[in-house]
């Protein structure tokens, strides 16, 4: 496996607004100041400001204050972020004697450091109020094992905290409760089955200083075997922790708390494939329009029905999504799709079938050359999918998953991925396929997806297995 937990704990998109800010603050007052200063002058303070910017964003990781699980105190956040505002503004004040770039460029400089702090602290209110306004917008589902009072000042520090999380219940570790003031979900022995009915993402252990570790080691493997992430809260005074290869140690106000997981958690490659995911499909939508209306227009001339076909899918850890192609069969072809059955080329769950009586003309031609999955960019853009990835599996598929072939879908499904460049229909084992998006998964990497990217190329040109 390979995995790196660098950052797994930092606040990327407050560290890309911070530095956002630090340049816009800088194009703000040139516009305001555009009369009295040369080009050649700006250069000079564009030159301070990125001295400034790296100062300051430096100082703020120094402080931890990229850090989530930090607690949101204003008057502890003032005072951390004024420290790194003045040590940024002597730097460059020194730097600007040292050079000395002239009269109108200290004073602009000077202006810039005020304005600066002003902006800073109006972020400041803004981040936190904008943070709880969209607290549960795609965050990770969490259930907490055990009984809503064992979690209640663990949730108080969670609180005060960056960290986001959709508390969607607790699973009682035996017996029922007689009055359900929370929302139970089940017992710890349906422990597969709540998983996969909940779309759960993070599962949280409280241990207790006399608790035995190993009663929970069995639960662990078993969300570990699924792909869903694990976190052992330690409400002890001792420092008997367990050590994976996959695992790392934080904390939540007093509590030490120990992550297990399978897929990465690395928040600066996670922000960068998500940002090229954005920018990929955007420039893909563009590039391809004109192919998408003439497939549109052919598709509308050669069969009655509509022009895409959609149809229900299942996204990371059992969310259902709805995912958008081209038509490129006859309007009713899922009720045919039963008599087909027998035929079917794939092994197991999955069904495709070579010389598919239901698809029409234009929908042999779109397939062959993949032109029927271009608006899957937009399910990209919704964040249902993602360039690269596992493949979308059909409810019914997921329906007879094993427990170990619950983990191909830990992940966002993708355009495109392993299986795709490595043969997509010409392999016609299901094992197969798993084993290709679990190798994916455990290698997962920037350089991996930007590879797989460029096969896709290859494999489109060559038309390999594609039918």
């Amino acid at each position: 496996m390979n995995r790196s937990n660098r950052g797994a704990n930092t606040n990327v998109a407050q560290m890309i607004v911070d530095i956002a800010l630090v340049y816009l603050v800088y194009v703000f007052e040139k516009a305001l100041f555009g009369d009295y200063l040369r080009e050649a002058t700006y250069l000079k303070c564009f030159a301070l400001v990125i001295v400034f910017g790296v100062v300051y964003i430096l100082a703020n990781k120094e402080a931890r204050l990229y850090d989530v699980t930090l607690f949101f105190y204003m008057d502890r956040f003032w005072k951390l972020l004024s420290k790194s505002w003045l040590l940024a503004s002597i730097t460059t004040i020194v730097f600007m004697y040292i050079y000395n770039p002239g009269a109108g460029a200290r004073k602009f400089h000077l202006h810039y450091l005020l304005l600066a702090y002003v902006t800073i602290c109006l972020n400041m209110l803004f981040s936190r109020f904008f943070q709880i306004a969209t607290s549960n917008y795609r965050a990770p589902k969490s259930a907490f094992v055990g009984v809503f009072e064992e979690y209640e000042k663990f949730n108080y520090y969670l609180n005060k905290t960056s960290v986001r999380l959709d508390n969607v219940g607790y699973i009682l570790k035996s017996g029922e409760l007689e009055k359900k003031v929370f929302n139970v979900l089940g017992n710890l022995s349906d422990l597969e089955k709540i998983l996969r009915n909940y779309e759960i993402d993070n599962i949280f252990f409280m241990i207790h200083e006399n608790d035995n570790l190993a009663n929970i080691q069995d639960y662990i493997d078993i969300c570990l075997e699924m792909g869903v992430t694990v976190k052992v809260i330690m409400n002890v005074h001792g420092s008997r922790l367990m050590n994976r290869p996959n695992s790392y140690v934080s904390s939540v106000g007093t509590y030490p708390l120990i992550t297990y997981h399978t897929i990465t958690l690395n928040t600066y490659e996670q922000f960068i494939k998500r940002l090229a995911d954005v920018l990929i499909s955007l420039f893909g939508i563009i590039v391809t329009l004109p192919i998408m209306l003439i497939t549109a227009i052919a598709i509308k001339l050669e069969s009655p029905g509509p022009i895409l076909f959609r149809q229900t899918r299942v996204g990371q850890n059992g969310r259902n999504f709805s995912i958008y192609k081209f038509r490129s069969m006859c309007e009713n072809a899922e009720s045919l799709k039963k008599d087909l059955m027998d035929k079917n080329e794939m092994d197991e769950v999955m069904f495709s079938i070579k010389n598919d009586p239901r698809v029409t003309k234009v929908g042999k031609f779109i397939r062959r050359t993949s032109i029927d999955e271009l608006p899957q960019f937009f399910n990209v853009i919704k964040g249902d999918m993602s360039i690269v990835g596992t493949r979308p599996p059909t409810l019914d598929e997921v329906s007879q998953y094993r427990r170990s072939q619950w983990r191909r879908i830990s992940i966002k499904p993708g355009i495109t991925g392993m299986w795709q460049v490595s043969g997509r229909n010409d392999i016609t084992s299901f094992e197969k396929v798993v084993e290709l998006d679990l190798e994916y998964i455990d290698n997962w990497s920037l350089m991996l997806d930007f590879k797989i990217i460029l096969k896709t190329v290859k494999v489109l040109i060559s038309r390999r297995g594609a039918y």
